[in-house]
């Protein structure tokens, strides 16, 4: 798949760029391999002040970053200037906290002496997407460069420069050469990566068919991984929300990023005696949607990614009303240039119906009706997909009684998923495997060994 910069709000081309030779590919590696000894050698104090400059250089030239991210992927430039912060939060979180992370912990034991402590992998190849192009980069690089570990990085076809920003934001900030490295692969020299020795653990964040190829591959190569897939949250209305404040998140979780986020709600799941009021207000608050330029400080929906992305979700709400879904709002195409899609809400859809657990990944709200709380839990975990949720009362017991009975990797209380540095991110089922952020996500490629010193014993 070439690498090209494509503006989804005009569909200009705005750059292309040439693959990675094979050749490139491997001597990238053998540099990488070369520097994970002097990398994990270096005192972390060291290691945290490069991460920390990177994050500072993110915030110096985050009107440049957010402009670039808006014109590769369309996101709105409000929402681009939002991710570039973020990402130097995340760095700058765990350039303050790593070394606490990473102190040997002390464990009780009646066989002795005993504690853990924490040394790098080597080499991890990261595979990531372009809805989030800084921010996705940020949450691995962030605790897998201050653990000691160094990385290939291949981004999505569609960032290529948003690609080549941050691995220069991280040589601006004195990272090493070999430590981080960008590279246009295709998907058989990612593969070949997975197999080669160098190689220690694989991280993709993408689709289920990536998550199926990639993770069969590191398991033959008997290499850990991580998996953060797909997601189709449910969004939890219960008969005590308050209505005001629930249409309002439900505008933010599902609209933000151009509806294309894995933990955007998705599915919106209403006791009955909340369904017509839900409507009325949710249908009002998505048709006050402004579409347009994702530059314009005034829009408020940008573009899909892609005219590809576009197509995809037409034939996604054709197959939903064919087999008899009804359309609430939009649904079409909206104008002739650039992929837009009208603000969209579906309801009717049935179990038998094809489309009752895909992702649409894009402006298209599911509307599902409940009896009762039992009955919004039992549709909620109705689903592949287990990545995150929400959940809306004014009783938050309650609600956290529901999110208990969640099958998910993370449930917010009266606001939509979001993810934030101290925050373990990360789900079950179909939605993948492993904690990101946190201390939690640091620990997925550390060797946590244990050192102990026996009781001497009779």
């Amino acid at each position: 798949m070439p690498y090209r910069s494509v503006n989804p709000a005009t569909g200009q081309v705005l750059k292309t760029f040439t693959e990675h030779t094979d050749q490139e590919m491997m001597v990238a590696l053998a540099k990488a391999d070369t520097a994970f000894a002097s990398w994990a050698a270096r005192p972390i104090e060291e290691r945290s002040k490069i991460i920390a400059r990177a994050g500072q250089l993110l915030l110096e030239q985050k009107n440049e970053l957010a402009r670039l991210a808006t014109l590769e992927m369309g996101k709105r430039i409000a929402e681009s200037r939002g991710e570039v912060e973020v990402s130097a939060a995340i760095l700058g979180y765990f350039a303050d906290n790593a070394a606490r992370f990473l102190a040997p912990k002390p464990i009780k034991s009646t066989m002795g002496d005993a504690h853990l402590e924490f040394s790098p992998l080597g080499v991890l190849l990261s595979i990531q997407p372009w809805n989030y192009p800084y921010y996705q980069l940020s949450r691995f690089v962030g605790p897998h460069l201050m653990s000691g570990n160094v990385m290939l990085l291949k981004h999505a076809p569609g960032v290529p420069q948003c690609a080549v920003a941050f691995e220069r934001i991280l040589k601006e900030a004195g990272l090493p050469d070999g430590v981080y490295t960008n590279l246009f692969l295709s998907n058989d020299q990612a593969g070949a990566l997975i197999d080669d020795p160098r190689v220690k653990g694989i991280a993709l964040t993408g689709s289920e068919r990536a998550g199926e190829a990639l993770a069969s591959r590191a398991g033959k190569n008997l290499k850990k991984s991580t998996m953060e897939l797909g997601g189709s949250d449910a969004f939890i209305v219960l008969d005590d929300a308050d209505l005001d404040h629930t249409v309002a998140m439900a505008i933010r979780g599902r609209f933000d990023n151009n509806g294309q986020t894995c933990i955007g709600a998705k599915r919106f799941i209403v006791v009955e005696s909340m369904l017509d009021k839900f409507l009325s207000r949710f249908i009002a608050a998505a048709k006050e949607l402004k579409l347009g330029d994702p530059l314009d400080e005034s829009v408020t929906l940008g573009p899909l990614s892609s005219e590809a992305a576009l197509q995809l979700i037409l034939r996604q709400i054709g197959d939903a009303t064919s087999h008899g879904a009804k359309v609430l709002l939009g649904g079409n195409r909206a104008g002739t240039v650039g992929a837009f899609l009208e603000p969209t809400i579906l309801t009717g859809i049935s179990p038998e119906n094809p489309t009752y657990k895909q992702e649409f990944f894009g402006p298209v709200a599911l509307v599902f009706p409940a009896k009762d709380e039992a009955e919004a839990i039992v549709i909620a975990n109705d689903s592949p997909f287990g990545l995150g949720g929400s959940v809306y009362s004014t009783d938050i017991d309650r609600a956290k009684r529901v999110a208990s009975r969640m099958e998910t990797g993370m449930v917010f209380i009266n606001y939509p998923d979001v993810s934030w540095p101290d925050l373990p991110f990360g789900g079950i089922k179909r939605s993948g495997y492993g904690k990101e952020l946190s201390n939690l996500g640091l620990e997925e490629f550390v060797n946590k060994k244990l050192i102990i010193v026996p009781i001497a014993r009779s």
